[in-house]
């Protein structure tokens, strides 16, 4: 079973900055991270008007949850979550789960 990872980044002061420092430096960081089996990243929008979403969703999958504390606290690991306070500005919540897959009803 896979467990991932989830940042969501909320809506920062420098949009710009903040996506020049991301595809630069973190996601450098973050390929960096040993035991990585995906890595994704997206903009958010939301469904509903008037609804927040997060500015940016990065989710990176691990073996399991061992996996990703080990990796996590890795050098690697530990300069990826170091450098989310330098270009943040508008914070970031980090969840993990077990992924479980869902079929479609079909």
């Amino acid at each position: 079973m896979v467990h991932r990872l989830m940042v969501s980044y909320g809506q920062p002061t420098d949009p710009a900055a903040f996506d020049q420092h991301y595809r630069n430096v973190h996601a450098g960081l973050g390929k960096a991270i040993p035991g990585v089996l995906r890595f994704t990243i997206g903009h958010g929008a939301p469904l509903a008007p008037g609804q927040p979403a997060p500015y940016l969703v990065a989710e990176l999958d691990f073996e399991s949850a061992e996996a990703m504390a080990e990796a996590m606290a890795s050098p690697a690991g530990a300069a990826a979550g170091s450098d989310v306070g330098t270009f943040a500005t508008g914070g970031a919540t980090m969840v993990s789960f077990d992924v479980e897959e869902v079929s479609p009803a079909g």
